[in-house]
């Protein structure tokens, strides 16, 4: 259990309201989860960011490494040899670094979603092993995958500088 003093709680951003419309509504969450996932990394201080918080080896600068790699995967059609490696950044990264390769990854995202009318069509990206993945099970599966870091990610902020909130 970390003895880092406790931050004041930041305020807890709501789920988006968003338009009534499939794509909006994903999109929205998808943004907002992306978001918070990086607000989590932004500012958290060397080397605690990369230190393992969990016995699985697990840090919060990876995680958002991780992230990005699965952004640029789902939606460019990057090819990725070793999952387990992404999450890890390069010793020479800061932490800035792997926010704005996130926040790059994420804007090259959406520029492929916004190519996509119908969700039920494939996301527009080179083919991997297969078939690309429609737009909605992309969306889908980012909103589940990034969610699910979101919530190692505030837990590991808190492990290591108290700091809770969206």
């Amino acid at each position: 259990m970390s003895t880092a003093p406790r931050r004041a709680r930041r305020g807890d951003a709501p789920p988006p309201r968003t338009a009534d419309s499939e794509t909006e509504v994903l999109r929205g969450f998808l943004d907002y989860l992306r978001d918070s996932v990086a607000a989590k990394v932004e500012g958290a201080p060397e080397p605690a960011v990369r230190t393992a918080g969990v016995p699985s080896g697990t840090n919060l600068l990876g995680l958002l490494n991780h992230l990005a790699c699965v952004e640029r995967w789902t939606f460019l059609g990057e090819q990725v040899s070793d999952w387990p490696a992404t999450f890890h950044a390069a010793p020479e990264d800061t932490v800035a670094d792997v926010v704005a390769r996130y926040r790059t990854s994420v804007a090259r995202a959406n520029h492929v979603l916004d190519t996509c009318a119908d969700l039920g069509a494939p996301v527009p990206r080179p083919r991997l092993n297969g078939p690309a993945p429609s737009a909605r099970w992309a969306l889908t599966h980012l909103i589940e995958e990034t969610g699910r870091h979101a919530g190692h990610a505030d837990i590991l902020r808190e492990l290591i500088d108290g700091s809770t909130g969206r």
